[in-house]
């Protein structure tokens, strides 16, 4: 005997409001099945959980949520579906990131529940899944032989790597490190055992006589004048050369290595270090990539700890470190979060105990570095607020220069 439940659609923003759920109670169906492309953030997955069950307890409906699973340019869908009973009650939850099929017995008053959840993975589990599923899938759909970056010695290139690794494989990654006379001996040395602990292509080539060449045909324009930053950014930029030209010759996409907080005061290079196809890290902050790094080396060790441990330096001058130029990681991203993801004034985050001063030279630097973000690689959105869709301000402008 054969039983008909009646049940209807809601398709993925339906769920995000009470009124298109309240009609299907109206419309007296048994069951509620959403098919959705929702995309993840890291603050998703529990509001998401909250916002279904609450759907059920207040109409007495079970629901099955089936959620899309994949990358694609900045977006990252993450699947993790799951069923709910009447009661709000997670009966069912497939894993996170990974394709799924599972059959759900239900008749119009129960629902067989799972055995088994998947189980739910810790907040940076899932960042970390979620960016290597945004690297697998970018290059494999866009046709990309691999992956090509420069391997620094420094922490956001080694992620970086552990990451294009997971997603390809070690086949399919190049790592190539370009020392100048600033570089380090600690930094070669931690880059090639980066790359020999994960197995990969390593290439070492000194940016040192390219360097040498632009400066010589640059001399007669460059009399009377000071070094400056215009030394430095010619640094990344021979740099940037080498690995285009490598990912021309062999179909390879290069990988850029900038993290969040970089990308919003500008501590970056335009056709230097930004010169790439896909930014992996491009909306993680820099202390999500450190906390990111100590998490990965718990499944293996992949990165040293002294490159955890070391104070980062973008290594273009003697002795330099970003807290040169910058505050402290931990104050900036703060601030960064208050101004970028909560749209705070100066004098709210003064009020949260920030210092104006360093406050305003912030909000300065974001306001003033549009122009480098719009040239800016794609990269994954983890966050309720990235560097592209999320965030788009005109570049010239001068409404925000009474913050500064």
């Amino acid at each position: 005997m054969s039983l008909r439940i009646p049940i209807r659609l809601l398709i993925c923003e339906d769920l995000w409001f009470n009124g298109p759920v309240d009609e299907l109670k109206a419309a007296n169906v048994d069951m509620i099945l959403s098919i959705n492309a929702s995309p993840y953030n890291r603050e998703k997955p529990y509001i998401r959980n909250q916002l279904l069950s609450e759907h059920c307890r207040r109409t007495g409906l079970p629901l099955i949520y089936l959620n899309q699973v994949g990358g694609q340019d900045e977006l990252i869908f993450d699947g993790c579906s799951k069923v709910f009973d009447a009661s709000g009650d997670m009966t069912h939850r497939l894993a996170a990131f990974q394709e799924q099929i599972l059959q759900v017995k239900f008749n119009n008053t129960w629902i067989e529940p799972m055995p088994d959840l998947a189980p739910q993975a810790c907040d940076l589990s899932l960042i970390y899944d979620a960016l290597v599923l945004a690297v697998r899938d970018y290059v494999t759909k866009n046709g990309f032989k691999g992956v090509i970056l420069g391997l620094s010695g420094g922490i956001d290139s080694a992620l970086t790597l552990a990451i294009a690794v997971d997603a390809l494989g070690k086949d399919k990654v190049q790592a190539v490190m370009m020392p100048f006379r600033y570089t380090a001996e600690m930094s070669i040395h931690d880059a090639r055992e980066e790359a020999e602990i994960l197995g990969v292509e390593f290439d070492i080539i000194s940016i040192e006589p390219i360097f040498d060449a632009f400066m010589t045909q640059l001399a007669p324009m460059f009399v009377d004048t000071k070094r400056d930053t215009t030394e430095e950014n010619l640094q990344a930029r021979c740099r940037g050369v080498i690995l285009m030209g490598l990912s021309n010759k062999r179909g390879s996409l290069v990988l850029t290595t900038g993290n969040k907080s970089e990308i919003a005061v500008g501590y970056s290079t335009l056709y230097g270090d930004m010169a790439g196809g896909f930014d992996v890290l491009k909306d993680v902050p820099k202390t999500l990539v450190f906390k990111l790094s100590e998490y990965r080396n718990t499944r293996s060790y992949v990165i040293p700890q002294r490159v955890i441990d070391r104070p980062p330096s973008a290594e273009l001058a003697p002795d330099q470190r970003d807290d040169d130029s910058l505050p402290p990681y931990p104050v900036l991203d703060k601030i960064l979060d208050g101004y970028v993801e909560h749209d705070m004034s100066v004098e709210q985050l003064v009020a949260e105990g920030f210092d104006e001063t360093i406050v305003r030279k912030v909000i300065r630097l974001v306001d003033i570095n549009e122009y480098k973000r719009r040239q800016a690689p794609v990269g994954p959105r983890i966050t309720a607020r990235n560097f592209g869709k999320d965030r788009r301000y005109p570049i010239t402008s001068g409404f925000g220069r009474k913050n500064w």
